[in-house]
């Protein structure tokens, strides 16, 4: 009998990610962590067992802080995955809309300003590029404008948008202002 599993081996395995968000509940406290169960289906023909990402941003979804913790090392990772644009998009979504702590955010900033430094900017990258917009990336900014991706036309059209979110923030504007009169009092 034909058995798909559609999820990854090591630390992706469905037995490796929900060990792992057991440790996360207990180290965060939680008392009622969801059940990740991923979703199967059988026929005559074979068993398709399903992502179990699925549940993790269902989970991120609720606000299950164990869930986005593992949403955002699924969006640090480079290797492909089954359904992986649209897993890694959903994810990116999902904790887009999420309360994220401090540190996660931290993370998804570092991740998404080295992939743009690399060039390597996947088809998910539009999410997210969303997701850093919502979190902020002032304080990455100046790192990300020293190094443009240039060479990656994909990529430099991320590297513009960052740009025009930054040149319309608030605190853009102010330091522009500020440049141009401390040039004018130069001349």
């Amino acid at each position: 009998m034909l058995v798909r599993d559609y999820n990854g081996e090591g630390d992706w395995s469905v037995t490796a990610v929900q060990a792992r968000y057991r440790r996360y509940c207990a180290a965060l406290g939680l008392d009622t962590p969801c059940a990740l169960q991923p979703l199967t289906h059988s026929d005559a023909r074979g068993t398709w067992i399903s992502p179990i990402m699925h549940p993790i941003i269902e989970g991120i979804a609720t606000g299950d802080p164990a869930c986005a913790m593992i949403g955002v090392e699924f969006i640090e990772q480079d290797q492909s995955f089954p359904f992986g644009l649209i897993l890694k998009s959903r994810t990116a979504r999902a904790l887009r809309r999420a309360d994220l702590p401090e540190t996660l955010q931290t993370r998804i900033r570092r991740r998404v300003a080295a992939m743009l430094a690399a060039g390597y900017t996947p088809r998910e990258f539009k999410e997210y590029a969303r997701l850093l917009r919502k979190i902020g990336f002032d304080e990455q900014w100046p790192a990300m404008a020293a190094a443009p991706p240039l060479g990656h036309a994909h990529a430099m059209r991320h590297y513009a948008y960052f740009r025009g979110v930054q040149e319309r923030s608030p605190a853009f504007a102010a330091a522009a202002r500020r440049a141009q009169r401390s040039h004018r009092q130069a001349e």
